[in-house]
């Protein structure tokens, strides 16, 4: 088999742990050996062992002379768990290929460089767009400081996510809102505003998929009895918001609303990811909730453009997932300030 192929079967490993191993990367390897064989790994829960490790395990002896093919650059620090380029020298492999360099600054090309030295072949960039695109959020924390925010939207087809009452439940149906609970999964903490704690009491757990709920966190204060409790009540500014939870290991975040702070996340250029849940369905009219609140964009020019990543079908619904370019992160940066939240209109 050819490199590209046996990297996929490494990104299809990685996938079956997306929401288990957060703040660690979710890695995926396979060792095959001189014969043949393949013994497949893929990232523990913090505190086990890593992608590279757990495949070595199983091939055993078999991995003297094997290649290793791993998504994400091994490690050559001391963390949780010993060097995963010293159990690979240990092993016996021959060859390692690796699909992108680890951006963490305690990896950086040094555990590549350290294979290399140890008279190891390495292999690097295979299907390297495909795996960063897997690590999107652990290589943006990493990079930055912060999480990779998702703001998620459920809206009508006008673009409506409430009615004029207020009413949300349910613009989508339920195959679309089993989704938000993967995104849910995915994510290591989700976000929304007091107002929206006071109009839906959300919980905002994981429910309809498997995985743990994320840590919930809350743009204002909420009453004792709220169902979102425990949670984390934070103010000030979007940017410093960001950086503590950053610091404190969320790598994906996900904003549920409302719409003041789907605005002020947006206007602020600070989402990484939008996902828009839309319904066949019209409200009809201009009195019911839109996705922003406030005054929009004045002229063509100041329209915000991103692309368009997938558009799928869910049930009746389609789930639509798009990002801003590079061009439109400049313009976000220096044309909106972040502002504080404590009190937003109802979101979907």
């Amino acid at each position: 088999m050819d490199d590209a192929t046996i990297m996929r079967r490494a990104i299809s490993n990685a996938a079956e742990v997306r929401t288990v191993t957060s703040p660690n990367p979710w890695v995926g390897a396979v060792v095959t050996t001189i014969d043949g064989a393949m013994f497949d790994g893929a990232t523990s829960p913090p505190g086990g062992p890593h992608a590279e490790g757990v495949a070595l395990m199983k091939a055993g002896t078999a991995a003297i002379g094997a290649t290793l093919t791993v998504t994400l650059e091994p490690c050559p620090h001391h963390g949780r768990t010993p060097p995963c380029t010293d159990a690979i020298v240990a092993a016996g492999v021959a060859r390692v290929v690796v699909g992108i360099e680890d951006p963490d600054p305690r990896v950086g090309g040094r555990g590549i460089a350290a294979l290399r030295a140890a008279g190891l072949e390495v292999s690097v960039g295979v299907l390297s767009a495909e795996v960063t695109e897997q690590l999107r959020p652990y290589v943006t924390h990493r990079r930055t400081g912060r999480p990779f925010v998702v703001l998620k939207l459920a809206l009508t087809v006008d673009g409506r996510t409430a009615l004029p009452g207020g009413a949300s439940r349910w613009i989508t149906g339920p195959q679309a809102r089993a989704d938000v609970h993967r995104l849910r999964a995915h994510a290591d903490a989700v976000l929304v505003g007091a107002g929206t704690v006071r109009a839906d009491d959300p919980s905002l757990t994981v429910r309809h998929v498997d995985g743990r709920d994320p840590l919930r966190v809350v743009l204002g204060k909420v009453g004792a009895g709220a169902r979102i409790r425990p949670c984390r009540e934070m103010s000030g500014d979007l940017g410093a918001v960001l950086d503590e939870l950053g610091g404190d290991g969320v790598v994906q975040l996900l904003v549920e609303g409302g719409a003041t702070v789907a605005r002020d996340f947006h206007r602020a250029g600070l989402v990484d990811r939008y996902v828009l849940y839309v319904a066949p369905a019209l409200a009809g009219g201009d009195d019911g909730f839109a996705m922003f609140t406030g005054v929009g964009a004045a002229t063509m020019e100041q329209l915000w453009r991103g692309r368009f990543l997938s558009v799928v079908p869910l049930g009746d619904d389609l789930r639509i997932e798009m990002e801003p370019t590079t061009m439109q992160r400049t313009v976000d940066a220096h044309k909106f300030r972040t502002r504080q939240h404590d009190d937003e209109q109802i979101g979907s």
